[in-house]
């Protein structure tokens, strides 16, 4: 889920390198898990809708069958999407943060694993692609799906990848080009896969953290072939990695519960971090030259939020009681959410808590702007926030979306809610001016 990062150019995110060569995304291409960038951010609001219902500044809504918390991407008129539909009895997951929800027996029912292309402008479907019809080799956790890693696109291919069964590139009409298998391992608890695949030149990189074989593999985008494969000392983790375009390099950041680590493009460590929560779930960005990262599980005491500069060497982790060092330029010990990942707006980080609490911090010092405030009928919260126009969007798992104004006070400025069937938990997409929004039954296209 990542791709060019670097310059934006009215109307076009255009990167141009010495050696490693990159392609144009369009204005309205939302090719990756939180967009061009992967930070979830617009900085054209290009008239985007503010308010919304289940059926008020709809352009059209669909069923998607099965389950999957995949987020759509977009790439001109067409949206992708994953799905897997279960041909027997299944559990339907709960709301809420909860224990309980481990579900280490496979399921012995007929599984589909699915690939959707969907028409942008009427929500119709253009095509539906199986790759696989079998019994699960793995399980997953209640809340879990057996599609919760999101595809991305370079405009000529899709890449969508299925935890422990394969990835899979299908040209835009919905042609398979190749598939490389993935091997079933186990993971914590039996918990399931989540990480993203991420593009960058003509690589696709995976990374596959799980209890017996973790590590960082570089496909070629154009054969699925394995270029390089790097193991990790690492057990089972949901991060999806970054491709970290900074002013001194390029580097895949992962992120890790035993190790922050960021490798150079042939899969050698540049850097490591030790230090964070017990559970690694969010996925790093950039903001003004320093990147975020953050782990935040909830019943451990120490959930970090950490900014670091470009350059870092070898083992950065902080010392004692330190909050910052040579390549950390600051760090909030107990900052950091669980599900969802941060996002940094017009210089201020905003954190939403899984529990319903948001707090706001300065990107550049981690000073406290103001600290954690409940969301009116805020409810639980899974996925990550956008934002654009000014404003932060927080989406809750029963659907409704939380306006929070940006700035240094907290501000709510309504609540959008969709149907009562309308169990949230993948992050949106944007495109021009619509706004997709995946729930456990179907997606949305909202547009004034």
């Amino acid at each position: 889920m990542r791709f060019c990062h670097s310059a934006k150019a009215y109307g076009l995110f255009l990167c141009i390198w010495l050696v490693m060569p990159c392609f144009v995304v369009a204005a309205d291409a939302w090719p990756q898990f939180r967009g061009p960038n992967a930070d979830g951010v617009v900085t054209d609001a290009n008239d985007l809708p503010t308010e919304w219902t289940a059926s008020e500044n709809v352009a059209w809504k669909t069923d998607i069958p099965g389950r999957g918390w995949s987020s759509p991407i977009v790439w001109e008129n067409r949206v992708f999407l994953t799905t897997v539909i279960n041909h027997g009895d299944g559990e339907e997951p709960k709301k809420g943060l909860y224990f309980g929800g481990n579900r280490p027996e496979l399921p012995a029912s007929e599984h589909e694993w699915v690939v959707i292309c969907l028409d942008l402008n009427s929500g119709d479907v253009l095509w539906k692609k199986q790759v696989r019809k079998a019994s699960p080799k793995t399980s997953i956790h209640l809340k879990n799906s057996y599609a919760s890693e999101t595809p991305v696109t370079d405009g000529e291919h899709v890449y969508a990848m299925f935890g422990g069964v394969g990835v899979y590139c299908f040209d835009m009409d919905g042609n398979e080009v190749w598939m490389h298998n993935l091997e079933p391992r186990k993971t914590r608890y039996g918990w399931g896969t989540a990480a993203s695949p991420v593009l960058f030149g003509d690589r696709l990189y995976v990374v596959n953290d799980n209890d017996e074989d973790s590590y960082l593999m570089a496909l070629d985008k154009r054969t699925g072939e394995q270029i390089w494969r790097t193991p990790r000392e690492e057990k089972s983790n949901w991060s999806t990695p970054y491709i970290w375009e900074n002013e001194l390099r390029r580097e895949i950041v992962t992120l890790g519960s035993g190790k922050v680590r960021s490798y150079d493009l042939d899969g050698n460590l540049l850097w490591s971090l030790t230090g964070m929560s017990s559970i690694t779930i969010a996925t790093p960005y950039q903001h003004n030259g320093l990147l975020y990262i953050s782990s935040g599980y909830v019943g451990d005491s120490d959930r970090p939020l950490y900014a670091i500069r470009p350059g870092a060497e070898g083992d950065i982790s902080l010392e004692g009681t330190e909050t910052a060092n040579e390549s950390i330029v600051w760090s909030q010990p107990t900052g950091a959410p669980y599900n969802p990942t941060t996002i940094a707006y017009e210089g201020v980080v905003y954190v939403l808590y899984d529990r319903g609490l948001f707090a706001a911090y300065d990107a550049a010092d981690g000073s406290e702007i103001y600290s954690k405030v409940r969301i009116p009928n805020g409810g639980e919260f899974t996925s990550s926030p956008w934002a654009y126009g000014g404003k932060i969007f927080c989406i809750n798992e029963d659907g409704v979306t939380s306006v929070i104004k940006a700035g240094t006070e907290f501000e709510l400025l309504g609540s959008n809610p969709l149907a009562e069937d309308d169990m949230a938990m993948a992050t949106p997409a944007i495109a021009g001016d619509r706004l997709l929004i995946r729930t456990a039954t179907r997606i949305y296209c909202i547009q004034k």
